[in-house]
């Protein structure tokens, strides 16, 4: 089996090799030069990721990231991050780190990819998908906690999967590949190819709700 976080970490590396370290992203306020030192310290400094998860120690962080950029220049922050976890990360452990990085690295790159206009939808091998649609059930309850009602995902096949039930506002179903219901519900709705149904006020709160970590 393919590890595709590992396709996904290898052709993000590629493509800020490609556009540099100025271009925007789709998390606010980071450029490339941003993202790349965020996976670096992700993945290789254990004194910054605990802030990334937890408000109270995210100024930690932000000051490691801060130091990490002035310490390496992009070029070696990008080859850092290409060549993986140190051995005492647990995004090295077999497996683990798998699953950790499944949607991380996948959602990191197309916030790269789609920030710019006319960015296009990749076609992903099934398998993929099929691992992106696993994950997502996995994390949605705690990815869309905040959402205003309830949430049903629906693959274009029917496939189907309760996020969240039914609040007293009703429910609304979100309908997409994998890979589009992953970036809605990582907080991507602006850029994520889905349909959403349901009344038409839940609608439009689900597209400015805040979801992700």
């Amino acid at each position: 089996m393919t590890d595709y976080s590992k396709v996904e970490r290898l052709a993000l590396c590629d493509l800020f090799d490609q556009v540099g370290p100025d271009q925007p992203t789709l998390c606010e306020g980071w450029t490339t030069h941003d993202l790349a030192v965020h996976l670096y310290v992700r993945e290789s400094d254990p004194i910054a990721s605990p802030g990334i998860m937890i408000a109270a120690l995210a100024d930690t962080t932000a000051r490691r990231m801060e130091h990490a950029k002035t310490k390496y220049s992009f070029t070696e922050i990008v080859d850092k991050v290409r060549n993986g976890p140190p051995g005492f990360s647990i995004y090295s452990f077999p497996g683990l780190g798998h699953n950790l990085n499944t949607t991380e690295y996948f959602v990191h790159h197309e916030d790269a990819r789609r920030a710019v206009e006319g960015f296009t939808v990749r076609e992903l091998p099934a398998e993929q998908q099929h691992g992106l649609w696993r994950a997502v059930k996995f994390t949605v309850k705690t990815m869309t906690r905040k959402a205003p009602t309830g949430l049903v995902l629906r693959l274009p096949d029917g496939t189907e999967t309760v996020a969240k039930k039914p609040t007293d506002a009703g429910s609304v179903t979100l309908t997409g590949e994998p890979a589009e219901l992953v970036l809605f519900c990582f907080g991507r709705q602006a850029v994520a190819q889905v349909e959403l149904d349901g009344d038409p006020e839940s609608v439009e709160k689900f597209r400015s709700a805040s979801f992700g970590v």
